[in-house]
């Protein structure tokens, strides 16, 4: 949690002075307003990490792969070389003057006095070889105001960030260099194994000597006399010239980092605020909403922050939680309906038993005793009817979630259905009718729900029957839809009960029938025809469209499931 303080508004509602519950309550929502603060937040955090590593593997790479280096070599070789050759004419035209050419580089005198004479910028080295690998002179350049930088260049000025860089990077390269490399000679030294190789093939350059005050250029050049060559001009560059350039363009490069950190900083928080907060406010209503569960608090409805306008995943989560809380508390209210209506239904035969009970008991006629017997044994069969279906319907949500759908063929299940249910309504004298295509219908569900569904509405038909009606079941296939039709010819469905019928314990049967039914089995195929992505309504079936307030011929289910 934040350091700091927060302040707790004052109990509202029920909550009693000194009981705690809302100043409970008020802490847990600010110590979550706390927890799910921006700097606090995993995902800020994650979301930085992740675009600084991409930022420094970057800058890795540019220092890695940059060619400034290579660039910079090149430049100062060239300028190496011709200042050797330069040099080596300068020898040249002494040793044409002298007495003795063969023997000018063995008289140390004429060859100080050659390098004297040279203006050379400062740090330079020059080193004068004979054909024998002698060294016979040097010196050292310290011509005032030279620069170490060429034109155009600015000298590398060296800051305490370069410096930590510049040493992990030469204690890496110093890891991968090797040991011979690592324990080298004197330049000199170095040197002298260059003055074979240039006599033979004319001037060298080498890029690879490193000294204790950095990496050094060198440029060999011959001395010629008459076509031979006598001796060999070296001329080192500066010790760590090319270093400071280079960490001068390192310094440039951190500068950029520094910069692009803060951007990339800055830029992640915005991006953080964007995505961790709404989720925060999201999580935070959600631990809400169970906390109340939890605690058994009825603070009112959970309320989901409403995002929906957002055009993204998180908006797409707002809708979907919202959507999926509604649903929730639809179903709360469901079910707190549907015990209202297992009370009410329960207290009817109950009542009736206790009545028919009292009165056995005053009653002396064996007629009448056997008349009450009757009417208790059709009251606990009801009872037990009711109980089975309310089952039933408790459980028929949590089955359509746990049972796995699969593929099956409509018009198979439906013709085994006909064979058994013709049976039923032939023993009633009632004409039983199918219509069904000849090739197979391949649906995607549960079978023996859908079977279910199927059972309830002819067998409903067959108790509004009468002898000599006819039933009559119809498949049909419209586009993307199975349309499956059960018709009769029984006395229809009154105009009020249409939208009636498909509610729970709602029955619209002949008095005869009464107690027969729960009025379930109509609410129980609704519910299923919909968990499969379909519809399913009633309607009367008339002589003619145009006159609705003619007598119904029948009645008239469909069901419309997705192919």
């Amino acid at each position: 949690m934040q350091e700091g303080t927060f302040h707790l508004p004052p109990a509202e509602g029920p909550d009693l002075p000194g009981s705690g519950h809302g100043a409970m309550r008020d802490i847990r929502r600010a110590a979550g307003r706390a927890r799910h603060s921006l700097v606090n937040s995993p995902l800020t955090r994650r979301i930085i990490i992740i675009n600084l590593i991409a930022l420094n593997v970057m800058v890795a790479g540019i220092f890695y792969l940059n060619a400034t280096r290579e660039s910079l070599v090149v430049q100062r070789a060239a300028a190496l070389v011709a200042e050797a050759e330069l040099i080596a004419n300068v020898f040249e035209a002494r040793m044409r003057q002298a007495p003795g050419p063969a023997a000018f580089l063995a008289d140390e005198g004429a060859v100080a006095a050659s390098l004297a004479s040279l203006s050379l910028r400062n740090g330079i080295e020059v080193f004068i070889f004979d054909d024998g690998r002698r060294l016979r002179g040097q010196t050292r350049g310290s011509r005032a105001g030279a620069s170490l930088a060429m034109p155009g260049e600015q000298p590398a000025r060296r800051t305490p960030v370069s410096n930590a860089i510049a040493f992990v990077w030469d204690g890496v390269a110093g890891l991968f260099t090797p040991a011979s490399r690592r324990l080298s000679p004197t330049l000199d030294e170095r040197l002298r194994t260059l003055v074979q190789r240039t006599l033979a093939q004319g001037s060298v350059i080498r890029t690879e000597l490193d000294t204790a005050g950095g990496a050094v250029i060198s440029a060999t050049a011959p001395i010629r006399h008459g076509g031979a060559a006598l001796g060999v001009v070296a001329v080192a560059s500066p010790a760590g010239e090319i270093d400071a350039l280079v960490h001068g363009e390192r310094e440039r490069v951190l500068q950029m980092f520094v910069v692009a950190l803060a951007v990339s900083v800055g830029l992640s928080l915005v991006l953080s605020s964007t995505i961790a907060n709404p989720l925060a406010r999201l999580a935070e209503a959600a631990e809400l909403g169970r906390e109340r569960n939890l605690g058994g608090t009825g603070e009112g409805r959970v309320r989901i922050p409403d995002l929906s306008a957002r055009a993204d995943e998180i908006g797409r989560l707002s809708r979907a939680l919202s959507g999926m809380v509604a649903a929730l508390y639809n179903r709360i209210e469901g079910n707190e309906q549907f015990a209202a209506d297992v009370a009410h239904e329960i207290k009817n035969p109950l009542a009736s038993l206790q009545s028919a009970v009292g009165t056995l008991r005053r009653i002396q006629r064996a007629d009448q005793r056997e008349r009450l017997l009757e009417v208790i044994e059709h009251d606990v069969r009801r009872l037990d009817r009711l109980v089975s279906d309310i089952s039933n319907a408790s459980r028929l949500d949590a089955e359509l979630v746990k049972e796995e759908q699969e593929s099956f063929d409509l018009l198979q299940m439906l013709g085994n259905l006909n064979t058994h249910l013709a049976g039923t309504a032939a023993l009633r004298e009632i004409d039983y009718i199918t219509d069904l295509p000849a090739g197979p219908i391949m649906l995607h569900g549960l079978e023996a729900r859908l079977a279910q569904v199927f059972v309830n509405l002819i067998t409903n038909a067959i108790s509004f029957c009468e002898p000599g009606d006819a039933i009559r079941v119809w498949v049909r296939e419209r586009e993307s839809r199975v349309l499956v039709v059960v018709e009769d010819t029984g006395p229809g469905i009154p105009e009020e009960a249409l939208d009636m019928i498909f509610r729970r314990f709602y029955s619209q049967r002949p008095e005869q029938s009464f107690g027969d039914n729960s009025g379930l089995g109509l609410a129980i195929s609704r519910q299923i025809v919909e968990a499969h992505g379909g519809v399913i309504w009633a309607e009367n079936i008339r002589p003619t469209d145009a006159d609705p307030t003619s007598e119904p011929l029948g009645a008239r289910f469909v069901v419309g499931l997705p192919a």
